[in-house]
């Protein structure tokens, strides 16, 4: 059995923003979609430039052994250019992106995550997330603090913990999947999940046969609900070309700004050919009617759509020489600055109370952890932003962590931020735990004492003498704790 995949990837801008500033590839061996953030000319550079990045990766199969580490020095030379775009250029400081990746070695998968797009899998008609959000909101699900259901709405539901942005380095969460003929899969930015339930998504997948169709209905469910945010869809059947009526998709698609990138560097990919160089072709944008007229081919092929259908493919320069768009850089200054001044005052002023009630939520949450050695409580969350722990520790006890009995050492490993009551409670916990342990390892030292025996021995003047003879115990003696009360008796 051998099995590939086919595949369809299509972007649409959705019906609030003004540009696109998500990117895509697909191809037989790679699948990734980054959703770009910062605004004009800053999200859609960011996306773009680490979809450049990864795309190399599609050009030969990599060994299953290899999958992992192949995927992570692809981000890591994802970071470095970022933070020379950075460098280059602080007006694009504020940029960023998300990732995730799939880079393929049948039957085998390496996902790669970091942000809040998402990665499902359809199997057997059952639809699993693949993939862990990178959210504030998603850190106050996983701590009970509120409802799955009340993280669509939350006030901070796009404020991202980890993400690519060329300043900090953060690392993306790396695991591998085994897949079967059959399985589906589905990576998204977050366009189509922060506005189409999980329900109406595996409805569109188990309905919707063809992958070009499918990305269609999914795209349209989310303009239907409001298209809030550009969204980006790439699906993947898992065949078994043996036995599959249809064939695999070979020809890699880009989409998004990825397709149309005309800044710093980063230059529309061209398609790779059968020795895995790429070739001079243009990939593809397919937004709106460009999209409908795309949807009905397999894996919606590279290839330029209807004249008026929207953004079409444009050749790349046979020298490999970056040209701009004609206008690009000419369009005439507006006088909006008094306008663009109360925008921007009001943006300061959303961010600001936006980020000073993430911080009082921060700051009433306590976990236990470890602090050289000892058990510890700290106050905020046990994540990091951009590099920096959220984190401080607020009392150290007398508890070494050594002493601690298993279950409470991976109890603490697996704790998640609470009240300070909470933590306070286990802290108390652990502490008796350790000391039942240290009065039961006390008591089987003196069960394991030998016994005193008597010796008769027989005198010279024919007398006998009883003695009482203690044998020699080598075992040291368990010490108590002092932060334990009393042993108690019996």
């Amino acid at each position: 059995m051998t099995l590939a995949l086919r595949y369809a990837v299509r972007s649409d801008v959705g019906l609030l923003r003004e540009g696109n500033e998500d990117s895509a590839y697909a191809g037989p061996y790679l699948l990734a979609v980054a959703d770009g953030m910062g605004g004009y000319e800053a999200g859609e550079v960011a996306s773009a430039s680490v979809i450049s990045s990864v795309a190399g990766l599609d050009r030969r199969p990599v060994p299953e052994s290899e999958l992992v580490e192949t995927l992570a020095a692809a981000v890591t030379v994802a970071k470095d250019r970022l933070r020379g775009i950075v460098d280059a250029d602080p007006a694009v400081g504020s940029m960023g992106t998300t990732l995730t990746a799939m880079l393929w070695s049948a039957p085998t998968a390496a996902i790669c995550h970091i942000g809040d797009s998402r990665a499902y899998l359809l199997r057997r008609g059952e639809l699993y997330q693949v993939t862990r959000d990178h959210t504030f909101v998603q850190a106050l699900v996983d701590q009970g603090r509120i409802r799955p259901e009340e993280a669509a709405t939350h006030p901070q539901r796009s404020l991202l913990l980890r993400a690519l942005d060329g300043r900090s380095d953060a690392d993306p969460d790396l695991s591998l999947l085994t897949a079967e003929a059959g399985d589906r899969f589905l990576l998204c930015s977050d366009g189509l999940p922060v506005v189409v339930s999980d329900e109406l998504i595996l409805q569109a997948l188990t309905e919707v046969a063809e992958p070009s169709d499918a990305v269609v209905r999914l795209i349209d469910l989310a303009n239907a609900h409001g298209g809030p945010d550009n969204i980006t869809c790439i699906v993947a059947d898992v065949i078994d070309t043996g036995d599959s009526p249809v064939t695999p998709t070979y020809a890699p698609v880009v989409v998004g700004a990825a397709a149309n990138a005309e800044s710093h560097a980063t230059r529309p990919l061209g398609r790779i050919d059968g020795e895995g160089g790429v070739t001079t072709a243009a990939a593809v944008q397919v937004p709106h009617a460009a999209a409908d007229a795309a949807a009905g081919a397999p894996g919606i092929a590279a290839e330029p759509p209807p004249a008026g259908a929207g953004e079409a493919a444009r050749p790349a320069p046979a020298d490999g020489a970056y040209r701009p768009r004609a206008g690009h850089g000419t369009r005439p200054a507006r006088r909006r600055r008094p306008v663009m001044t109360a925008i921007v005052a009001l943006f300061v002023l959303l961010v600001g109370g936006s980020i000073a009630i993430a911080y009082q939520v921060i700051r009433g949450q306590y976990y236990v952890g470890a602090y050289h050695g000892d058990v510890a409580i700290y106050r905020g969350l046990n994540q990091k932003l951009f590099g920096l722990s959220l984190s401080s520790l607020y009392q150290r006890t007398p508890v070494a962590l050594s002493l601690v009995p298993l279950a409470d050492r991976q109890g603490i490993a697996r704790a998640s931020s609470g009240s300070l009551a909470q933590a306070q409670r286990f802290v108390g916990n652990i502490r008796s735990d350790t000391c039942q342990a240290a009065y039961a390892r006390l008591a089987q030292w003196e069960a394991g004492k030998p016994k005193p025996r008597k010796i008769r021995r027989r005198l010279s003047n024919g007398r006998y003498v009883t003695r009482t003879v203690i044998p020699p115990y080598h075992k040291p003696k368990p010490s108590i704790p002092s932060f334990c009360p009393p042993r108690p008796t019996g």
